[in-house]
């Protein structure tokens, strides 16, 4: 073989060689590319949404989705047995509530009202179905079909604080305990400061222990955030001058200015934290109001403290907690604190009252239990 042909050879070699690194090369930046891009644009919720907020019965939705899902009324109709009475489970502000069974398995409760098709429904449900926080009820999706509107939210199985408290369904005594009412009352408030986070805020303006529901294991979530604000958009709200004027949930304020403010939901939330310790409907005994002013007076709180309760609450946290329900209730909106304070100062007051009436071995600090103020105020 000649050295013109050798080198030829080698030559030639070296080129393939050089052609084949480049295409390596290129391979390598293909896959790395298509492996970015695949992690970027994954269609895995919990990816691009950041995350999935933790429905009833332990399923998950995706926190970050746009948008509302658009149910038909076939879909409905076959959820609630083309809504039998037999599924009626209450009437709300927008209509009548019906309990469904979608066909995935997801349990809903679906409200639904006579309206014509409305643009602006359809908006405004979507903004509101972005709204996700696990101490809140999730609206899921809607209906607009032979001139109902209808609404989907998630299902929650264990019914209202209110209907716990003084309903027809009242929790049995283990379920009374402070600690218990303390963690309802942090979590229902963790749900309101949500709203209030956004900017600008969402105000709930109909909040009330009716309004906050409890699941299996009596988690609250705060439900129609933002329902008033809906209504008021698309038609059927009662105006301010229609409220029933002796509402003990209504900031007195907002009587008299018709104006809804962040300040407005911190008054509603005193009155809900009146009626969870009491275990009293504050619409027909007004005088839980009157009676918070007198908060550090031993006599005023065996006369407000529901006696299902218990005595496992020490005076302290009794105090405490009555003093911020007492500042809720301000009758200036100014002086009332946000809610982001009153989740911290409630977080605070349960966390102190399961170390001091948790049972522990020799050297437990001595306090002042509930049973000590029944006795004195006999």
């Amino acid at each position: 073989m000649s050295g013109t042909l050798v080198v030829a050879l080698i030559a030639a070699a070296g080129v393939v060689a050089f052609v084949g690194i480049i295409f390596l090369l290129w391979y390598c930046l293909f896959r790395k590319s298509i492996s970015r891009t695949s992690e970027t644009n994954s269609s895995e919720p919990s990816i691009q949404a950041g995350g999935n907020v933790e429905l009833s019965g332990g399923v998950s939705y995706p926190s970050g989705l746009q948008g509302a899902r658009s149910f038909s009324l076939e879909e409905l109709n076959l959820a609630t047995k083309n809504f039998s009475s037999v599924n009626l489970i209450g009437y709300g502000r927008f209509g009548e509530v019906y309990k469904g069974l979608l066909q995935d398995g997801m349990i809903v409760a679906i409200k639904s009202r006579q309206a014509a098709p409305s643009r602006e429904f359809v908006e405004e449900v979507r903004n509101l179905s972005t709204i996700r926080h696990r101490n809140l009820v999730s609206l899921l999706g809607f209906c607009q079909e032979k001139d109902l509107q209808m609404l989907v939210y998630e299902y929650i199985p264990n019914g209202s604080v209110s209907s716990h408290l003084y309903g027809a369904n009242q929790m049995s005594s283990e379920k009374l305990e402070f600690k218990n009412r303390l963690s309802i009352a942090h979590n229902a408030a963790k749900g309101l400061a949500h709203l209030h986070g956004f900017d600008p805020p969402v105000i709930h303006k109909n909040f009330k222990t009716a309004n906050v529901l409890v699941d299996e294991d009596f988690i609250p979530k705060v439900a129609d955030a933002g329902l008033r604000n809906l209504m008021e958009r698309i038609g059927g709200a009662s105006s301010t001058s229609q409220m029933i004027v002796d509402d003990v949930f209504i900031d007195p304020e907002v009587k008299h200015s018709g104006t809804f403010c962040a300040k407005s939901d911190v008054y509603s939330f005193g009155v809900f934290l009146l009626e969870l310790v009491s275990g009293r409907d504050a619409r027909t005994d007004q005088s839980l109001i009157a009676k918070v002013q007198n908060y550090q007076d031993p006599s005023t709180i065996s006369s407000l403290v529901d006696s299902r309760m218990g005595s496992s609450f020490t005076t302290e946290g009794m105090k405490e907690f009555l003093r911020l329900a007492f500042w809720c209730l301000n009758t200036s909106s100014e002086r009332r604190p946000p809610m982001s304070f009153v989740v911290l100062e409630l977080n605070r007051i349960h966390e102190k009252e399961i170390s001091l009436t948790t049972v522990m071995g020799e050297g437990t600090p001595t306090v002042t239990l509930g049973s000590h103020l029944f006795t004195a105020a006999r």
